[in-house]
């Protein structure tokens, strides 16, 4: 054990850890493995804070928080959203103007063709609405289908989801970003899902909100992410982690590259610089591929 040791030596524990969800935290069948729940304990014990940043609106995480026993912040909606989990109120939103979002749309399809919309509306109990032909890349998660786009306008809503027939992600992003201007900011957080949210608003404007709230700030947080919408939330905390499978364009910015989420990325950096050394040799430990 004594590599761990040595590199905990080097790098200080943190106060804050910030965890996306997709592709990070949860596995692949949207649980939290007891390896991980292990883990985040130890953050607990030592005094430091989980914080979930996700691009999940607040009704489409609570169930999760309430079953990992949270009952303090997260921030939702790919920032938009600073959620408190023990009272189930929004301390703090934005939402996406409706007629900016249906005017960046029509951007958007002028350049490369119809594309496919869903909404996650404003709120603690906001829906996700899809239009026909949106799939949901997350079956597990609830949507209402609409009959029309123009249904999907009718409550105030955090963001919008965009999916093309023919496009990659990478490719319907860059075009977004490149037509949509300051309409809106373009991001991608996962596999199908392309996305418009507040101008200026990103995973890190809302990381910075809840770390304020809790009297912390970037040089205490560790953050743990997999596509590019994380990126902003790395170059905010002192330290960024990206899974072995992530995003070129997050690995790019990242300090360190862990394991995939479903071989306990998270749970094996906490590990080394939170665990005691039964909790480290509960489990065998991996190689991490480091940044230079």
């Amino acid at each position: 054990m004594a590599a761990p040791t040595a590199y905990a030596a080097r790098i200080p524990a943190y106060s804050l850890i910030a965890t996306d969800l997709d592709g990070t935290l949860l596995r692949g069948d949207d649980t939290v493995s007891g390896r991980s729940r292990a883990a985040l304990a130890r953050v607990a014990a030592a005094g430091a804070r989980h914080l979930v940043v996700t691009g999940r609106p607040a009704p489409r995480v609570r169930a999760l928080l309430a079953d990992l026993g949270g009952t303090g912040l997260a921030v939702c909606g790919q920032g938009a959203q600073l959620y408190d989990v023990g009272a189930d109120r929004l301390l703090w939103s934005v939402t996406l103007d409706r007629e900016l979002a249906e005017i960046a749309l029509g951007k958007i399809e002028a350049e490369v063709g119809q594309v496919y919309a869903a909404v996650d509306q404003d709120g603690t109990d906001g829906l996700t609405l899809t239009e026909p032909g949106y799939r949901m890349p997350h079956p597990t998660l609830p949507a209402v289908r609409v009959g029309r786009r123009r249904d999907l306008w009718g409550e105030p809503i955090s963001k919008v989801l965009l999916r093309h027939p023919g496009l990659g992600d990478d490719e319907l992003a860059g075009v977004a970003r490149a037509v949509v201007g300051s309409l809106a900011t373009v991001t991608m957080s996962g596999p199908g899902t392309v996305e418009l949210q507040p101008c200026g608003v990103t995973k890190a404007t809302g990381l910075a909100l809840a770390a304020e709230h809790l009297g912390l700030g970037p040089e205490d947080t560790l953050a743990f992410g997999d596509m590019p919408n994380d990126i902003p939330m790395f170059d905010w905390a002192a330290r960024g982690v990206a899974m072995a499978d992530a995003h070129p364009a997050l690995k790019a910015v990242a300090d360190e590259v862990t394991l995939s989420n479903e071989d306990d990325g998270v749970a094996v950096v906490l590990e080394r610089l939170y665990g005691e050394a039964e909790c480290v040799a509960q489990y065998a430990p991996k190689t991490l591929s480091m940044e230079p």
